[in-house]
């Protein structure tokens, strides 16, 4: 890959990501904005990103400053007579006025403040369901996965075989084959059963599971589709190259080791770091050719293989306009329970190293244009951003909402000095958890 072509498409990822996170943050904010004004609430800055010092664009429209702000992490509307993270004071310590925030009925401020994340959950349920029913859904069954799984070191441990097909998790059939990773991350998976050397066995899982898949990195997923090694592409001026490797080329042994498979071909070839004239044997055109290649310091050769999943009967789903919606609606209540029962990693040292930020989000879209992908990417942010946004943290709207459910509760408002107060340490709070992210994508992209 050139430097040029790096460049373009780091450039295509970032545009997504911006494209992706300014359409839900305008569609946020005015989740905040609209039951605003249907109160007779005064929003005085609507803000694309942030614009401390200065804005890009600004233009008043009665009572509102519409905006774009230079700092691209994320937006807010202004509500007079409310603390939020422009902190303004001087404004709190007047009397209160008939059109301000903290001037309306409990309730009112409630539904507000809910506006925002009522707006992402239900977008993501309509983007998904909009997927659903214009292109369906493509799933691999369990079943289809003829070669059964490569597991990594965590499952191998856990009692997991290469060549095993997973059937059932806790007793249930998964979805499809993708669903079975994040499983085994967000939820207490005790029993595997697989099929293996032509019986069903049910493989008992330890406890912490999903602790020691995260502590054993990101670079490989517990379970992978086990594939053939067939040559997709050889690298230009790579030892692969020299050897004589070919597309569409079948490598069925690496230094005298029978495999057919490419996990195990790359462990072998990461075994003979730095060695030369190692055999290879490829079957081409029906033919076995012997080679010869010499293996760089960092484990490689140079080859890309061919990722062909269709080979498992991938199978199309698909749906009219009234099954959509339901679907969409399932796939977005799994997702946020997915993403809820993965953040108990972040408070482990493993966890908190492998949590990301711009750049990490980023990653998530494909290197091509793809509204389909793009869509269901979006669905998959509004909804972490939903349920990001509820979570009672000061500075953010469930941190509001604890109050406002404590007013209500007890008829007494919280103190504007204990808001203030506690919107500072919250936002303190998301900036250090936002710069760790952020400063993480980094480390990892100079150090892999």
């Amino acid at each position: 890959m050139t430097t040029f072509t790096a460049y373009l498409m780091s450039m295509m990822l970032a545009f997504q990501l911006i494209l992706s996170l300014s359409i839900l943050i305008i569609l946020h904010e005015f989740g905040h904005y609209i039951p605003a004004r249907i109160f007779k609430i005064r929003v005085e800055k609507f803000y694309l990103f942030f614009d401390p010092w200065f804005s890009l664009i600004k233009k008043k429209v009665k009572d509102t400053e519409w905006g774009i702000g230079w700092l691209p992490f994320g937006g807010y509307v202004k509500i007079a007579g409310m603390i939020d993270e422009s902190m303004d004071t001087e404004q709190m310590k007047q009397e209160p006025k008939p059109w301000e925030f903290r001037s309306k009925p409990a309730w009112q401020r409630l539904i507000v403040m809910t506006g925002g994340v009522i707006v992402n959950f239900i977008l993501g349920i309509l983007l998904y369901a909009l997927t659903f029913a214009i292109w369906g859904e493509k799933v691999v069954p369990v079943e289809n996965v003829k070669y059964g799984i490569h597991a990594n070191d965590v499952m191998k441990n856990a009692g997991l075989q290469d060549g095993d097909k997973i059937i059932a998790l806790n007793g249930e059939r998964p979805k499809s084959f993708m669903a079975i990773n994040s499983a085994l991350l967000s939820d207490d998976i005790h029993t595997i059963t697989v099929t293996r050397n032509g019986q069903n066995i049910d493989v008992k899982m330890p406890a912490g599971l999903g602790q020691q898949i995260v502590d054993n990195g990101t670079k490989s997923m517990p379970v992978a589709m086990r594939l053939p090694c067939v040559v997709d592409s050889v690298a230009v001026g790579s030892n692969a190259a020299a050897a004589g490797l070919l597309k569409h080329d079948s490598i069925i042994a690496f230094n005298g080791v029978s495999t057919i498979f490419y996990q195990d071909v790359v462990a072998n070839i990461k075994e003979n770091k730095g060695k030369n004239n190692i055999p290879v044997q490829v079957r081409r055109n029906g033919n076995l050719v012997e080679l010869t290649v010499n293996v760089t310091e960092d484990g490689t050769v140079g080859f890309f293989p061919k990722a062909d999943v269709q080979q498992f009967g991938v199978e199309q789903i698909n749906y009219s306009f009234f099954e959509a919606i339901p679907a969409g609606w399932n796939t977005a209540i799994e997702t946020i329970g997915s993403y809820a029962g993965n953040l108990k990693y972040l408070f482990s040292k493993s966890g908190a190293s492998q949590v990301g930020g711009f750049g990490t989000f980023a990653k998530l879209f494909p290197e091509e244009w793809n509204w389909a992908a793009f869509l269901r990417i979006t669905a998959f942010i509004s909804l972490i951003l939903a349920f990001m946004n509820i979570l009672p943290i000061p500075a953010l709207d469930g941190g509001h909402v604890i109050f406002l459910l404590w007013e209500m509760i007890t008829g007494k408002a919280v103190s504007q000095k204990i808001l203030e107060k506690t919107q500072m340490v919250g936002f303190f709070l998301l900036l250090t958890l936002m710069l760790w992210g952020n400063i993480m994508d980094i480390v990892r992209a100079i150090f892999g």
